[in-house]
């Protein structure tokens, strides 16, 4: 049974679910963005928890506990920095979300929700980034029954806009 996707504009601090993703850097200790906001929302004890985990490469995914946010846990991803399309950009970007949904599903979490990974400060083109999400969930998702619900969770009406065209190409709706 394929998960069910939705597109949201909404703050993803205040996401009620078994998991969200957070764009993180390689330190895992807070920055700007997504990063910043979830770490000031759940509180210092997520900072104490990265600390252990010695950081996390390029495309990787490493899991947490919520503490303050309305999610169980967080799964920490770091996003590529876009360059110039051709330092395997597209590729790392794919691994984030499923090597995220990877945990996520091993950890059993029914409902998960993404940002969109790298589009910030990283400078990701959002199209791109857009299909890369959408492609590797559909993929991911097409086989499993967990996790149950994935959302994307967007920053603004422009991204939104960009990311439902890019689901209607892709679930051909």
């Amino acid at each position: 049974m394929a998960s069910k996707i939705e597109l949201l504009i909404a703050d993803i601090t205040k996401i009620k679910a078994d998991g969200i993703v957070n764009a993180a850097n390689t330190t895992l200790l807070g920055g700007g963005g997504v990063d910043g906001a979830i770490h000031r929302a759940a509180g210092p004890k997520l900072l104490e928890e990265c600390l252990s985990l010695h950081g996390c490469k390029t495309g990787e995914a490493k899991i947490t506990l919520g503490y303050n946010l309305p999610a169980k846990y967080i799964i920490h991803t770091v996003g590529p920095v876009w360059k110039d399309g051709k330092s395997k950009e597209d590729f790392f970007l794919a691994q984030c979300y499923f090597n995220s949904l990877d945990i996520a599903s091993k950890y059993g979490l029914k409902t998960i929700a993404f940002p969109s990974i790298s589009t910030g400060a990283y400078r990701f083109p959002t199209q791109k980034a857009a299909e890369i999400a959408l492609t590797e969930i559909k993929k991911f998702t097409e086989n499993k029954a967990i996790p149950e619900t994935v959302m994307m969770i967007l920053f603004s009406q422009k991204d939104f806009q960009i990311y439902n065209d890019a689901y209607r190409r892709i679930f051909n709706v």
